[in-house]
Parts: structure tokens; sequence; C-alpha cells
């Protein structure tokens, strides 16, 4: 494999130019839009969906009533409306949120998203994941997510740009190195995570760059900090496909949601030696069973928009790409695109959920009932949250971690999780998300009783 600075550059985690926008800590590929036409895009679905296996997990592992009250809400929800004056000289106003789930572990964590369908829902539901995420992986931070109800499509950069500097006057009180830490989510990127940086800093007095991580390297951020989530998720991949025997040389690889991390994931599998047969985003899908150049794609889909008309390939829909006959299936767009209405006709050996909540749980009971092994999101694109933590602790020692550092802690981290994950699946049986669930609570649970919060 490739070292992480070997990677073309990129702007953020979504690997497109720094003047179109991108997904962040743990998001991929294609538009929300195409999610919401379907009616699948739904915060208020993830966030029961979560809640239900949060209070079963408890209850199976015998945790006290008060730890899944306490985890079941935020520990602080904040709604913000702002005034903006745009460049055309017109003040409109914005609604912005921030969810801090839990500081149980640490300051919370978690991106900022802008679009104009967020709502406190989603919010709350994917600052939840990040709790459990961080737990799993032994970071010491709790979970937390925000966003602004906006259409970053629409705006000149200049006036994101006031937008984001005006959102961060409006929370200032409620992020901060040691608080909370927001860093890029759908449609931002490492220059919004500057100027955040540079406007708490100025409200401070002094340079804080840890406030936010997913910066440009110039203002502390982490070198290569845009493929972690995506080598993260191929590490989880890899240790999935040996532990049920699957060789990854010749191993058939279907993408859904060509952006940073699924492009830069079908990149390193493609170095070990996997095939990529099928990829696809909002605006397109393509076929070709003798395997896809994922380099040759992704260049098409910069000078293009979207992967549709590479060839050689046929184009295919965005429901057929994920019934793609494959071994590895990588969907790294939108929440809920597994469900029960497509989950009999997935014909993978394994799904490694590169985005956040693509499987419901009437789709995750069909997988488990056609024994297809799902990795969770929260173990699958843990590898971004790994990045922000070490670029976090650069910013508070003022240490630079060396490319080669970077990626051996994330090799170490990502593979401890897994095999520990794998190790209670095969121990206990059920899903590899009730077992991961499980151990991150087992953690969280740990926590609050030496903290005297749940006796």
């Amino acid at each position: 494999m490739r070292d992480l600075d070997a990677q073309p550059p990129v702007t953020s985690e979504s690997g497109t130019p720094l003047t179109t926008y991108g997904r962040g800590e743990s998001q991929g590929g294609s538009s929300r839009e195409n999610g919401r036409a379907n009616g699948r895009g739904n915060g208020h679905e993830l966030l029961a969906d979560l809640h239900s296996l949060l209070e079963r997990i408890c209850r199976e592992e015998r945790h006290p009533q008060a730890l899944h009250e306490l985890l079941s809400r935020p520990a602080r929800f904040l709604e913000v409306n702002f005034p903006v004056t745009g460049v055309d000289g017109k003040t409109r106003v914005y609604k912005g949120y921030r969810c801090q789930h839990s500081d149980l572990l640490g300051p919370g964590k978690g991106g900022l998203r802008y679009h104009p369908d967020v709502d406190g829902s989603e919010i709350t539901a994917l600052a939840l994941l990040m709790t459990i995420k961080c737990a799993l992986l032994e970071l010491p931070f709790g979970g937390a997510k925000g966003g602004v109800v906006c259409r970053p499509k629409e705006l000149s950069r200049r006036d994101l740009e006031e937008l984001t500097r005006a959102f961060t006057r409006a929370i200032a009180g409620f992020i901060g190195p040691e608080t909370d830490i927001p860093a890029p989510d759908m449609y931002t990127d490492a220059g919004v995570m500057a100027w955040i940086a540079d406007e708490y800093s100025r409200l401070q007095g002094r340079n804080e760059w840890g406030v936010v991580t997913g910066k440009p390297e110039g203002m502390g951020g982490l070198a290569a900090r845009g493929t972690a989530t995506s080598l993260g998720c191929v590490i989880a991949a890899r240790e999935a496909a040996w532990a049920v025997g699957i060789p990854m040389e010749g191993a058939r690889v279907v993408i859904q949601g060509y952006g940073n991390v699924g492009s830069n994931a079908a990149v390193f599998l493609a170095e070990m030696g996997a095939r990529i047969v099928a990829a696809g985003d909002s605006a397109g899908s393509i076929h070709h069973p003798d395997g896809l150049d994922p380099e040759a794609l992704r260049e098409h889909k910069t000078i293009g928009g979207s992967v549709a008309g590479f060839r050689p390939g046929r184009e295919i829909t965005g429901e057929e790409l994920l019934e793609v006959p494959c071994e590895i299936l990588i969907p790294a767009a939108l929440e809920n695109q597994i469900h029960e209405g497509n989950a009999a006709r997935i014909n993978a050996r394994i799904v490694a959920e590169g985005a956040n909540g693509p499987t419901s749980a009437a789709g995750q009971r069909i997988l488990r009932e056609r024994r297809i092994l799902v990795i969770p999101d929260i173990l699958a694109n843990g590898g971004g949250v790994v990045a922000s933590y070490l670029e976090w602790v650069q910013n508070l020692t003022r240490r630079r971690w060396r490319p080669k550092e970077i990626q051996e802690e994330l090799e170490q981290r990502m593979v401890a999780a897994f095999r520990k994950v794998y190790a209670r699946y095969r121990e206990k049986g059920g899903t590899m998300r009730e077992a991961a669930y499980a151990i991150a609570l087992a953690r969280l649970a740990e926590a609050a009783s030496l903290r005297g919060w749940v006796r």
C-alpha cells in the first residue's frame, strides 16, 4: 500500500476542490439530495434505530437504567439563529445547530455540515454515533455534531466565509479545544475549518488552532488527513476478508459514493489487488466486470462531476449498483441506503459502512439472515476520527506527526478495534454492530461509574 503522504493532495476529506465543498469526517460519495428524494435520508428514522439498539444492548449487558437514560439524550443542544450580510448587500438569517451528546470520555468531537435539510434529529443521531465511535476506538472524546441550514452550492466562496464566521461567533462559547472540537463534514472542508479556527482565535485573543480538526497543514492540520477515513475503511475490510477467508487478490469491490472516502478506498483496495467492478455517485453509476481503473475514474469525475459516462463500463442505475455481485460492498454515501426494500438483493459477502448509518435496522436483520458480514459505521469509518485525534494532539503539544507515524497509528487502532469486535461477534453471535456497541457501552459504563455519574 502506498504511504499516506504519497496520496494526491486534497483540500478536505471529500477529495473535492476547495471551491466545490465536500464530505467530511465520516461521509463519502454522492449528494444528499439523492437520499432525500427517495425518502431514506431521514434523521428521525436513524435516531429511532440508534435508540432502539442502545436500549437493547444496555438491557442485555445489564447496565444500569441510568446509563441508558444518560446516553439516550444529549448532554447539551444549542440552536442559534444568526444574520449574515451577503456580497449582494442583502441580510439573511440562518439557523444552526451544535449538539454535544456526551462528555463522559472527553471533549465533544464531531463534524459540521452545511445543507438545506439539516435538522435537530439528524444532528442528535450523528452526535450519538460519534459518542459510540470514540468509545469503541478508545479515544478521549465524547460525541458531538453540528450543522447550518443553508444551500452551500448557491453561495459564493465569500458568502460561505461570512456565514462560517458568523456561525462561529454564535457558538464560540460552546466550543473549544477542551470542550468541543468540530471537523469537516458534508459540504464543509479544510478551508471552512480554517475560517472557524481564525475567527475563534480572534475572539480568544490568541491562536487556538486546536478548536477544530481537518484544517490545512499550514494551520496545524494533519498531513494526509483527507485519506484517513478511506484507509481506515480499507483496513477494516481487509481484516474482515482475512477473517472469512476471502483473498484480497482479485476480490470484487462495489463502491456507492465516489467522493473522497469512496475514491480513495478504491485506490487503496486496487493496490491490494482487489478489482473495482462498479462505482456510483448521485449523478450516475458505472459497472465493468473486468475492473475499473480507480485513478482514471476519479480524474473523470473531477473533470465531469460524475462517474457517469466513464469508459470502459456500462451505465447502471443506483439501485442496480447495490445489487452488483461482489465480495466487498462499500456504501460511502448516505444513511439508510440498504433497507428492507433492497437488502434481500445485496450480492456481497462483506458490507463495510463507509458512510454513517447506510444500513437501516430492517436491512441489517435481512443481511444477518443471509449471513452477510456488516462492518458497522462506527468501526468502518473510524479512521477519520483517529486522524482528528492525532491532529488535536499535534495542536496541543506543538509536535508534528510524520506521515509514517500517522499510518502506523491508524493501522494499529483500526486492527485492534476490528479484532476486538470480531472476537466478541464470534463468541456471542448476533451482529458486528451489536458487538461494537457492547464494547463501546462497556467503556462508557466504566467511565460513568468511575466519575460517580451512575451507580
